[in-house]
């Protein structure tokens, strides 16, 4: 996990362009969604938190979000509830 705060626009683009972030998050509300997500587009710079993987984000303790993750989000959430 990364923080957005602590690398520079040159560090977070080249992450980026070499995949070493696929996903953010945000580190308040506990949830990772995609680079393109609308709502993680509109997060506070220093509430957002980048993953290599889904993996290393639900090890963080972080759920799918609902909107660009629905699929991941349904199964989080019946897994929840079960």
């Amino acid at each position: 996990m990364r923080l957005h705060q602590q690398l520079t626009s040159q560090e977070l683009h080249s992450l980026i362009k070499a995949k070493g972030i696929t996903l953010a998050g945000n580190r308040k509300l506990k949830i990772y969604g995609t680079l393109q997500c609308k709502s993680g587009k509109r997060m506070k710079k220093e509430n957002r938190v980048f993953f290599l993987n889904y993996i290393e984000a639900k090890s963080a303790g972080y759920r799918p979000c609902g909107l660009c993750l629905r699929d991941l989000y349904n199964s989080w959430k019946v897994g929840i509830t079960s």
